[in-house]
């Protein structure tokens, strides 16, 4: 098989290629690319699962980046079991048909206690007293430190929240590069997050991402200088492309108002009970998955989502089928934002009674996704004496709690999830085997046909 490698830059689309990323606009020209009609909802995991197994979320289970966990009547995000992918992925095939070879995988989702050979993701230490140390996850374990002794521990904070920058997309190349030279997979996915912080921030403003477009540019460079030396097919490709919005859309308080919501009030604090719940609201970027414990109220919440502004459509029974979401880990109603708008997970009406997460960076105890989490107060110049403190606190063994993220939806100017009316703006693909390639424009689960054939043909 052809040694390959496959570049994950997310956000990555044909508008934001330019004077900004000189190498990327090189390596588009020298090869040849193709738009990906985006999988919905075109959000990270969703995206990735479709890629590597060839199959829809109707197939392959992944209806978002969290969903729903019915038996347990909780809602969850960012798990990372490759078990809930219901689909047999690319390196399985390739491994029946070549004993020889293997696969690497840094830091795409759903990377542990995969059939991968070599895994990266990232992994902190929680510790009893509320720390959480910055670490990563390996297969083999010894992996994990050999990486963290040569290239120091993976910088997490610079991986999301409000400090996230280069070095952590720096630290996943360098470990590629790095697990190349151990054990040589035939082939390797590594995942560049950088361009999805600012873009979220600050929407498509080059006055601002010009920076981060250099940025990413640099070190997809130098990862395609490597690999080209060691004669490998090299496809650059993403996941969606993030666009312009300003209006917020809280569903959750919306459902309250109507009386269908469940909260919970612990000292004096509001929590979202979803097993409690008539209805609420599963927010995903511009993607929301409702679901519904009184199965009754069904027409009552598509006619209230209808009528929100900001709501472009309300997907139901064949509708969710025919958008390739019918599984059981789906919404009954599937809440899909118009171009300007996106939903949030706010279920709270008085910001006084926000669950103590709601000012913290934390993704597994949010019943939604929180592109906030990487904001702090803009108003507040003493934010970073404020972390200071808060950190020799920490150290000194006393408790505190980072609770610097604001409770302002409306700061964020980029989003993801539903399909953009521009083809500029849809996730692309770019490969240096002009062989591979027919057509300017497929499918996200022909992603899939794609990759198996560079493994196959020479460049």
């Amino acid at each position: 098989m052809k040694k390959t490698v496959v570049i994950n830059v997310v956000g990555l689309t044909k508008r934001l290629i330019g004077e900004h990323t000189p190498f990327i606009s090189s390596f588009l020209k020298r090869g040849k690319s193709a738009y990906i009609e985006p999988v919905l909802p075109a959000v990270t995991c969703s995206a990735q699962a479709t890629y590597l197994t060839g199959k829809w979320p109707s197939e392959h289970g992944i209806v978002g980046n969290g969903w729903y966990f019915k038996d347990e009547c909780e809602v969850k995000f960012w798990r990372q079991s490759n078990k809930l992918v219901e689909a047999s992925k690319l390196w399985e095939k390739l491994k029946e048909e070549d004993e020889n070879f293997t696969c690497a995988n840094l830091f795409w989702w759903y990377n542990m206690y995969s059939t991968v050979d070599y895994s990266v993701t990232p992994r902190p230490n929680y510790l009893a007293d509320g720390r959480k140390i910055p670490d990563v996850y390996s297969h083999p374990p010894e992996l994990r430190d050999e990486l963290q002794e040569e290239l120091g521990t993976f910088p997490l904070f610079d991986f999301w929240g409000p400090r996230t920058s280069i070095k952590s997309s720096k630290w996943i190349a360098d470990a590629a590069i790095k697990t190349d030279k151990l054990h040589n997979p035939t082939l390797t996915l590594i995942y560049l997050p950088h361009l999805d912080y600012n873009l979220q921030r600050h929407g498509l403003n080059f006055d601002v991402i010009a920076k981060d477009l250099n940025e990413i540019d640099i070190v997809v460079r130098d990862l395609v200088f490597y690999y080209d030396n060691k004669d490998c097919n090299i496809v650059l490709l993403s996941e969606y492309g993030i666009t312009n919005v300003n209006n917020p859309i809280h569903l959750n308080r919306i459902l309250r108002k109507e009386g269908l919501l469940g909260i919970r009030n612990e000292r004096g604090l509001e929590l979202l009970d979803a097993g409690a719940s008539k209805a609420f609201a599963v927010a995903d970027h511009q993607i929301a998955h409702i679901y519904l414990n009184d199965t009754s109220q069904m027409d009552k919440v598509q006619s209230i989502l209808q009528k929100v502004r900001g709501v472009e459509k309300v997907l139901v029974k064949k509708e969710i089928e025919k958008a390739n979401l019918k599984h059981d880990r789906c919404g009954d109603l599937v809440a899909i934002a118009d171009k300007d708008s996106w939903f949030t997970y706010y279920f709270w009406e008085d910001n006084k009674k926000a669950p103590d997460y709601a000012r913290m960076v934390d993704i597994h105890k949010k019943p939604g996704y929180d592109p906030v989490e990487m904001l702090t107060n803009p108003k507040d110049p003493l934010v970073p004496l404020k972390v200071v403190l808060k950190l020799f606190k920490k150290k000194l063994g006393f408790r505190t709690v980072m609770n610097i993220i604001p409770l302002k939806a409306e700061l964020i100017k980029g989003s993801h999830g539903r399909i953009p009316e521009n083809m500029e703006d849809y996730p692309i693909l770019i490969t240096n085997n002009d062989t591979v390639l027919s057509k300017n424009q497929v499918q996200a689960t022909q992603v899939f046909d794609i990759l198996e054939k560079h493994l196959y043909q020479p460049s």
